[in-house]
């Protein structure tokens, strides 16, 4: 096996067999399945998981994503190293309890990752759209807010950009609400790894997640909590600033273009994203 990791249970349980041929006997429920992946909710000494079980990915794929300058998702690692990087940081993220790769050829090469199900919970999306039939109290509100926010900052500050982060991402425990919201963050496998992460990206990663908060109506009093509690400073000395101004209007920029495209496929019916 190139990369090689099992929790001490699972090796125990999973014994001298092959790992790739112990996962490819779960069954379960199928959550996503597209050409080269597949995610699967499964149980293992009575415990549920999430596996994800990554196919070779081809060349064609790996061109089409050199081409536009993009790094192509190869398999579990980037999220496995994402996780472990996080978890580190005191993001909560999903337990990684086994993964493992094989293959030299990047083209295919083969990977899974098993990880602990994040049970009870409830997306972040679901409750938005609970919130559009009952609202919360705005201090509740503001909680989760300050919740993601915080979230998302510590994410940035250790060097991970997401790619995917949409605020169905974000599970919520529903015991810790209204209270002390606690949020774990899930769906690494497009995640990316620096010291620092470029400009770009951070206004990728907080373009999507405005544009995804669309069901629990934002607003700019919404936008300008977030940016305060994100930054760890006064709006004032934030957006005072030429620099910081021209990026947070990037931002409400990049929601907006998210929108727009959603809205041209019928996908969005609510208000538009803020502009700061």
């Amino acid at each position: 096996m190139s990369k090689f990791y099992l929790r001490d249970d699972i090796a125990a349980h999973w014994g001298e067999v092959d790992p790739f041929v112990q996962v490819d006997r779960l069954q379960g429920r199928v959550y996503r399945q597209v050409a080269t992946r597949r995610t699967l909710r499964v149980k293992v000494l009575g415990q549920a998981f999430f596996l994800k079980r990554h196919h070779g990915v081809g060349w064609l794929e790996i061109l089409k994503n050199l081409v536009t300058l993009r790094r192509p998702v190869l398999g579990a690692g980037d999220e496995f190293r994402a996780a472990r990087v996080l978890s580190a940081a005191g993001v909560r993220v999903p337990e990684a309890v086994a993964y493992v790769e094989r293959g030299d050829n990047p083209a295919d090469r083969e990977s899974f990752l098993l990880s602990v199900a994040i049970e009870p919970s409830v997306s972040l999306e679901d409750l938005a759209k609970e919130w559009m039939q009952k609202p919360p109290r705005p201090e509740q509100r503001w909680r989760l807010l300050n919740a993601v926010a915080d979230v998302v900052a510590l994410m940035h500050k250790t060097g991970v950009n997401h790619r995917d982060l949409y605020i169905c991402h974000f599970l919520l425990r529903p015991d810790s609400f209204p209270d002390n919201p606690e949020l774990t963050l899930i769906d690494l496998h497009r995640a990316q790894v620096r010291l620092a992460v470029p400009r770009r990206w951070l206004i990728k990663d907080l373009g999507a997640l405005w544009f995804s908060a669309a069901d629990a109506r934002p607003t700019r009093r919404d936008a300008y909590r977030f940016i305060r509690r994100y930054c760890g400073t006064s709006l004032r000395a934030e957006l005072q600033q030429p620099d910081r101004l021209a990026f947070w209007s990037a931002v409400g920029a990049r929601a907006r273009r998210l929108h727009d495209e959603a809205a041209r496929k019928n996908l969005v019916t609510l208000t538009d994203p803020f502009d700061v």
